[in-house]
């Protein structure tokens, strides 16, 4: 029995790390705390709690979590520190002996937080007690608005492809997710707190269905016919998991947006068989020029790694060329880092940190060019924007259906507002387009 009167006037700090998944989860466990009485911490003052929420996706991310956990310390003094999430699953131990750390959830555990949380007036400064489990079987439904206007609606967790060069599958667990019928619920719940858009998250959520024997096809169809929300947006999803028929119906449905997320890692079939992807890079072409036949408007962003074990010069030049090649609108650059316990620390070939750095910047040179050349081709057209509560500089920004940011005088009456609108031309500094609503 968790004793109430310990969350009285209590002020909780939130630092989340990573995916928008994490972010989901994060603003699941302050609803959580919130519905204990615990209010989110002001600016200025001190938090009693403070909730970290980890990734660990690179080394470099592992090096942010340990900086973030050391400022939460520093700035909230005194404060039971709860650090969870992936690099917390991962490496509990690691976690444990950071100062000031009271508690590591693993990725099954978030939902005891409460428990934890309410032996608040036991605690004493030592080694943090440390919850972990290697068999992570369950699934934690999360709804949850983000910082924006849109909500995060966690359909899936875990993966089952164990890549040679990732952890997750250690870190989130094997695949799972709950009903489509839990997932219609929630979206009616959020539509009838006047939520317009969502986003789909997991780990891997075109493999929806492992645990419930159903479909991600009919989960977007279902959630298609959910009254007051005026958009989904698919967030990553595997290019063998993204189907034809599943494109089909983006294209057609009344709510699915044109933009689609799509991690190709690499552009050659050697990397791609190095990284034990499930999938080889002309069925990625044909997913790409699926999508652009049937909604040419489409947005479709990209994940590539680059430096990975056996990446030679020759095989990132048949990538560099097969990504210069495709009718895509972004790509997502990540530098290759070492994760210990993977297939990958067994191949030969290491790229060095002055390579990886150069090819990085012509695949990010190659990014700029194509979003710049997406944007441009939409200049004079019409659009739908849902607006955004963000004001920055006396300017307010929205996405149109196909993710094109846009720019507008911060006007109150438009947030979380949908607006069709002209595409006028680009804004001073180039990262937006500014628009004239439609009367």
């Amino acid at each position: 029995m968790i004793d109430q009167t310990v969350f009285n006037n209590k002020k909780a700090a939130y630092y989340t790390l990573g995916c928008k998944l994490n972010f989901a989860e994060t603003s699941t466990i302050g609803k959580l705390l919130a519905e204990q009485g615990v209010r989110k911490v002001r600016p200025g003052e001190k938090a009693d709690i403070c909730v970290v929420n980890t990734c660990s996706v690179t080394e470099l991310a592992d090096k942010k979590c340990r900086q973030a956990i050391h400022r939460l310390v520093k700035q909230h003094p005194g404060a039971f520190v709860v650090v969870t999430g992936c690099y917390a699953q991962l490496k509990p131990g690691d976690v444990a002996k950071i100062k000031g750390v009271d508690v590591v959830l693993g990725a099954e555990q978030k939902g005891d937080l409460l428990q934890y949380l309410g032996d608040l007036h036991k605690h004493e400064e030592g080694e943090a007690f440390t919850t972990t489990t290697k068999d992570i079987r369950s699934f934690s439904p999360s709804c949850s608005r983000g910082d924006r206007t849109r909500f995060f609606l966690k359909v899936q967790d875990g993966c089952d492809y164990f890549c040679s060069y990732c952890t997750i599958p250690f870190a989130r667990g094997r695949s799972r997710n709950g009903t489509i019928a839990s997932m219609v619920k929630q979206a009616e719940e959020v539509a009838a707190g006047g939520g317009k858009e969502i986003v789909l998250t997991g780990v891997n959520i075109g493999d929806f269905g492992k645990s419930t024997g159903e479909t991600f096809i009919d989960l977007i169809r279902a959630l298609d016919e959910v009254e007051g929300i005026a958009r989904y947006r698919i967030s990553s999803i595997e290019p063998n998991l993204i189907t034809d028929e599943a494109i089909d119906f983006v294209a057609r449905s009344k709510r699915f947006a044109p933009h689609f997320h799509i991690p190709l890692q690499s552009g050659s079939d050697d990397v791609l068989k190095l990284m034990r992807r499930r999938y080889d890079t002309a069925l990625f072409r044909h997913k790409i020029e699926k999508i652009k036949e049937i909604m040419p408007h489409a947005f479709i962003g990209v994940d590539v790694i680059v430096g990975t074990r056996g990446e030679t010069d020759a095989y990132f030049e048949d990538a560099r060329a097969f990504i210069e090649s495709l009718d895509i609108s972004q790509l997502h650059v990540f530098s290759y880092s070492e994760r210990p316990g993977t297939q990958a620390l067994k191949i030969d070939h290491v790229v060095d940190p002055k390579t990886k750095h150069a090819r990085s910047q012509q695949l990010l040179d190659i990014s700029d060019r194509k979003l710049h050349a997406f944007y441009e081709a939409h200049i004079g057209q019409k659009a739908n924007v849902l607006f955004e509560q963000t004001r920055k500089g006396g300017m307010m920004h929205g996405f149109t259906e196909n993710y094109i940011k846009v720019e507008i005088p911060y006007d109150h009456s438009l947030v979380n507002e949908t607006r069709q609108v002209i595409l006028e031309g680009w804004n001073e500094d180039k990262t937006a387009l500014v628009v004239k609503i439609i009367e």
